[in-house]
C-alpha cells in the first residue's frame, strides 16, 4: 500500500470503514444507503441500491468492482476502502490503480 492509500485509509469515514469491514468479513449489514448482502457464492456491496463490489467465495476470494454508472465521490470513497483499490479522478477521468477506468466491472488482482 502506497503512502497516499495509507493516508486515505486513516481518514476514511466511519460508515465507509464499517461497510468495508462487513464486506470483507462477509457479514450482512445495512446502514443508511450502504448494504452488504451475503449469498452462498458471493458477498455484495450495495450503495444507494446499486451493486458496486462483489467478493466471490472462490478459493482466490476474487473481488470485482464497478461504479455502476455513478461517478460520485461517495462511490469512489466506498470503493477506495477496499484493499487493492486506489481510485482518483483527474479532469473528469477516473483512474483505477493508475490506469484510466471506465467504471465497468473489473476484477481486482
Amino acid at each position: 500500500m502506497n503512502r497516499e492509500d495509507l493516508q486515505f485509509k486513516k481518514k476514511m469515514r466511519k460508515i465507509t470503514k464499517q461497510t468495508i469491514d462487513k464486506f470483507m468479513s462477509a457479514e450482512n449489514f445495512k446502514k443508511g444507503h450502504d448494504e452488504v448482502i451475503v449469498l452462498d457464492n458471493v458477498t455484495v456491496l450495495k450503495l444507494f441500491g446499486n451493486e458496486i463490489a462483489y467478493r466471490y467465495n472462490n478459493p482466490e476470494r476474487t473481488i470485482s468492482i464497478t461504479n455502476a454508472g455513478w461517478e460520485s465521490n461517495t462511490t469512489k470513497e466506498r470503493l477506495n476502502g477496499i484493499e487493492g483499490v486506489s481510485i482518483h479522478q483527474k479532469k473528469g477521468v477516473w483512474y483505477l490503480n493508475g490506469e484510466a477506468w471506465d467504471g465497468k466491472l473489473i476484477d481486482i488482482k
